[in-house]
Order: structure tokens, then sequence, then C-alpha cells
């Protein structure tokens, strides 16, 4: 593919797939700047990779795989960062506590448990909370389907445990 044209298809991809870079990057960096620096390095990786996608999965897949990848080991990259803004974090939230339970208290509280969670859990909850089937997730994290099953289940109890403890 000449350089124009790769370009132009690269434009078009994340173009029409930007949500799925905004979500991983939103559940694995709390933080704006951080977000901004794993979209770039997403959209990095998957400019080098551009020339691997095998059309015969989904373009979603290709990019989720590749966004879940690069997610995860910068996650690991700046623990060191995430933990520095980990004790603010826990203030604001509880500074919100106090406003009352409503939908946005739960969605912040869920986002929260979610972080929480190992990085391959949070690739699932994300996959999960989007809708994905199991056969889709599966494919994408490259386990079996029983395996996301599993996985699954465990992780909405430990979160169903974890709200049970705010009552």
């Amino acid at each position: 593919m000449e350089q124009s044209t790769q370009q132009q298809f690269f434009g078009e991809i994340i173009e029409q797939h930007k949500g799925i870079l905004l979500r991983v990057a939103r559940i694995y960096c709390p933080h704006h700047d951080d977000r901004q620096d794993l979209i770039q390095e997403i959209m990095i990786q998957i400019w080098q990779s551009l020339h691997k996608y095998n059309n015969q999965f989904k373009m979603s897949t290709f990019l989720y795989r590749i966004a879940l990848n690069v997610a995860i080991t910068f996650f690991r990259k700046n623990t060191r960062r995430r933990n520095r803004h980990h004790t603010l974090d826990d203030q604001v939230l509880l500074i919100s506590a106090d406003t009352g339970p409503g939908k946005e208290q739960q969605l912040n509280y869920l986002e929260k448990f979610i972080n929480e969670l190992k990085e391959i859990d949070k690739a699932l909850m994300l996959l999960y909370l989007e809708d994905k089937s199991h056969a889709e997730i599966a494919e994408i994290m490259g386990i079996s389907v029983s395996n996301v099953g599993t996985r699954i289940g465990r992780i909405k109890e430990r979160i169903k445990a974890r709200f049970s403890q705010l009552k």
C-alpha cells in the first residue's frame, strides 16, 4: 500500500473507531494527561501494525487487541505515577459520597472498582460493558469462551461484594 493511501486508510480507521481508543484509555488511565499519552501510544502501534491486519477478522477486534495490549503495557510501566495520584482520587470519592447516592456516584464507584482490577480483568470488563459477546471477547483476548464466562462471573461477584460493602 502506498504511503498516502495508507495514511488515508489509517485516518478513516481512527475516525470510525476512536471510541475504542477512548474507552480503553479511560479504563486504564483515570487522568487526562495519561489518557492522552496512552491514546498516542495506541495510535502509533496501530500505524505500525496496520500492514498485519487480516480482513477475515473485524477491524474492531484488531483494534481492541492492539489497544488492550498497549494499555496493559502502559499501565505496568506507569504504576508509580498511578500510585502517586491514588490518594487524591480516594479523597475525591469520599467528598462526593457526601452528596448522596445517585447514578453518577454509582458509576464513579464502578469505575473505581474496575480500576482496582488486574490488567486482564479490566480488559474483560471493558469488553463486557461494551456488550461484546463472550465469543467476541474470547477472540479479542485470545482465551476460550468458557474462560471468558468464568472470569466475568467472578469479576461481577467481586464488584457486587464491593458495592454491598458501601451500604
